[in-house]
């Protein structure tokens, strides 16, 4: 399961910013979003999906980019879970 789309639904949500019109692909910056913003909304994707995003990926500029770590770490919450 790709987080992609809550992604695209959460950056249209927060900043007003046409998912639909979002290349996943694209530089979040070419979109407007400077630095803070950006930061702001990957403390909306911890909220979100009650995860921690991992400081060395605080570089990343592209909604695909932010949907592959999530997913890496909604992956492993679930295997941690499957576990126990």
């Amino acid at each position: 399961m790709s987080s992609l789309q809550e992604l695209q639904n959460l950056i249209q949500e927060k900043y007003g910013l046409d998912a639909a019109a979002l290349d996943p692909h694209a530089s979040m910056r070419d979109k407007g979003l400077d630095s803070l913003a950006l930061v702001e909304f990957v403390f909306a994707i911890e909220d979100h999906f009650k995860i921690n995003m991992p400081d060395q990926d605080t570089n990343i500029d592209t909604l695909a980019e932010l949907a592959a770590v999530v997913d890496k770490l909604l992956a492993e919450r679930a295997a941690t879970a499957q576990a126990k």
